[in-house]
């Protein structure tokens, strides 16, 4: 013999479909707060932080265009310069170049500390 299933042929009191109506809005309210909490989140979080990322990957790669077009006019040039002067003498023209442009960076960072 099965027995039935009490919840389901006994009539719901009163207090007990005021409970159930209660959970039930309750429910409604906990999932449109996630609803909500959610769009927030993506709107104010998710879509500022993915420009941000596509920003910096286009900077990114921009940036690497323009190293990688410097280094070939830089080797143009040293080669230009390496027909005049021979292969030492530029070599020494660049590397006195870049001596000397450390060196006015070095002073001015000085002065600009000692300020």
């Amino acid at each position: 013999m099965v027995e039935p299933d009490t919840k389901t042929d006994t009539p719901k009191t009163g207090v007990e479909a005021i409970i159930d109506a209660v959970a039930d809005l309750l429910q409604t309210a906990v999932d449109w707060l996630r609803q909500e909490a959610a769009a927030v989140v993506r709107e104010k979080i998710v879509l500022p932080v993915q420009r941000l990322g596509l920003t910096l990957a286009s900077a990114t790669a921009a940036a690497a265009l323009l190293v990688l077009g410097l280094i070939f006019i830089a080797v143009a040039l040293f080669l230009l310069l390496a027909e005049v002067v021979g292969y030492p003498g530029a070599l020494l023209i660049i590397g006195g170049v870049y001596v000397l442009a450390s060196l006015v960076f070095l002073v001015i960072k000085v002065r600009s500390m000692q300020k």
